[in-house]
């Protein structure tokens, strides 16, 4: 019991602490106080338009001219790397201002979003695996796969002409897995916006573009309709300015000439510190978790071993709706609906929290009920035969024993909230999967990146399992 307390503290330290170093900030001046900050999505897994560079910065096109715009037009942006998908939902839930991914200006698009003036003028191409010579055109991929990125103009470009070609689409989340799913053979060819598509194949990675351009829709920075006039007009006033002082063809040239990236352990390398920075957002996100599922798991375990019928259904419904619920409904659910209802931002840091520790406290729940009930109610019988009240006997007698039998479970619990925070990608937390992801983005390196990845968390898991193995021991033997 010393052990676990002493556990439990531990964890209660941190998660002071963090919220702490969340909450801490240096006093503003009057002049920094009346700047505005915008906070502005992206996808950072579309090069050569926004990615994330060897020392962590979130670079490209895009990133480059909003923020040119911002010190144009006096005001400070916060980037917010959610994911295509992701960054479109959250502008829908007001927990962003604008948005900025390389985002096609359509019809369909405009009756829910603002769109300022058009930055880059885009199109579609096809690319197949650099040493596919039996694809020339749309006529080989009759029967075949192709690979498309949801969301995106080469999705809807190629869902347009499927039925006529006779090809079956594969949608993926970014360009990255895209590639690679040509790369292996499971898709004959890929459709992606003609600038991301040269600028990987000069990358080198793996693919070689054939047929011809397609015309496509312009590109455009997007807020809600109707919403942040203000800051749609700041974007269109700087983005002329830097079209007649010649900083929008500096920045457009910057990008779309490649140099080549590190490779191999050269690489892996170089992407320590952007990886171990997610590992070390998976730990926090975990333990601070685990300590509120683990209050939740208290409370409702004992309501449900209780007396009470009422306070028993209500546990029962806790268990039922955040063990049913798949982490990603809830996660969306929790970062995108429940702020859109009723209208208000929700930090990241608490939607992640929130939504692990609802997911892993329904577990826990149950856990702490198994353990209670699994000792044999002659034991609380016989402590209640002798004086002791229910309160007591529970305490002195139940608890204790069933602690030894819970703690195999609360270890199996810790590891997978840990890798579920890879899930929570898809709400744009930056944890270690996503980490992996953003560095792909850039490299096209998938085989280097993802076993670096797995090995990380493949040797917490172990250290922490172990650790945990060792004080379950300590505790029987105690």
């Amino acid at each position: 019991m010393k052990s676990l307390r002493a556990l439990w503290f531990t964890m209660a330290v941190v998660l002071f602490a963090a919220a702490g170093m969340a909450g801490y900030a240096q006093p503003a001046s009057a002049a920094e106080q009346a700047v505005k900050t915008y906070d502005i999505a992206t996808d950072v897994t579309f090069a050569p338009f926004e990615f994330q560079d060897a020392n962590g910065q979130y670079v490209g096109i895009d990133m480059d001219l909003i923020r040119a715009i911002a010190e144009d037009q006096n005001f400070k942006v916060n980037i917010k790397p959610l994911g295509f998908n992701a960054a479109v939902q959250a502008l829908e839930a007001k927990q962003v201002d604008g948005v900025i991914a390389g985002m096609s200006i359509t019809d369909e698009r405009k009756a829910k979003f603002d769109f300022s003036t058009p930055y880059f003028t885009s199109g579609v191409i096809m690319a197949v695996k650099a040493d596919n010579d039996s694809i020339k055109g749309y006529e080989d991929l009759k029967g075949k796969r192709v690979a498309v990125k949801t969301g995106t103009e080469g999705y809807s470009y190629a869902e347009s002409i499927s039925a006529r070609y006779g090809f079956t689409l594969v949608p993926f989340d970014d360009s990255a897995q895209m590639y690679d799913e040509v790369k292996g053979g499971n898709s004959a060819a890929c459709f992606d916006d003609y600038p991301v598509l040269e600028y990987g194949v000069k990358q080198n990675n793996g693919l070689k573009t054939v047929g011809e351009r397609t015309e496509g829709a312009s590109y455009g920075f997007a807020v809600g309709k109707g919403q942040n006039a203000e800051l749609l007009e700041k974007f269109n006033q700087g983005f002329a300015n830097l079209e007649q002082n010649g900083k929008l063809k500096e920045i457009k040239e910057k990008y779309l000439v490649a140099s080549a990236n590190k490779t191999g352990w050269a690489l892996v390398a170089e992407s320590l510190p952007a990886l171990l920075k997610g590992l070390g957002k998976t730990l926090l996100y975990t333990i601070v978790s685990l300590f509120f599922a683990f209050i939740l798991g208290l409370i409702f375990g004992f309501m449900k071993v209780g007396r009470n019928r009422w306070l028993r259904g209500i546990a029962t419904v806790f268990v039922d709706v955040f063990r049913g619920i798949p982490l990603i409904v809830l996660a969306f659910f929790i970062y995108f609906g429940i702020p859109q209802a009723l209208d208000f931002k929700m930090p990241l840091f608490l939607a992640a929290v929130l939504t692990l520790s609802l997911n892993a406290g329904a577990y826990m729940t149950e856990i702490i009920r198994g353990g209670i009930q699994s000792i044999d109610r002659g034991q609380m019988e016989a402590a209640r035969s002798l004086g002791l009240s229910y309160r007591k006997s529970m305490i002195k007698i139940v608890i204790p024993q069933a602690v030894k039998v819970m703690i195999p479970s609360f270890i199996n619990q810790m590891v997978i909230t840990l890798k579920d925070t890879s899930i929570l990608s898809v709400i744009g937390l930056v944890e270690l999967t996503q980490s992996g992801k953003i560095i792909i983005a850039r490299t096209f390196e998938s085989f280097n990146i993802w076993a670096t990845v797995a090995v990380m968390y493949l040797i917490v898991i172990t250290v922490l399992t172990k650790i945990a193995d060792g004080m379950e021991r300590k505790i029987k033997n105690g």
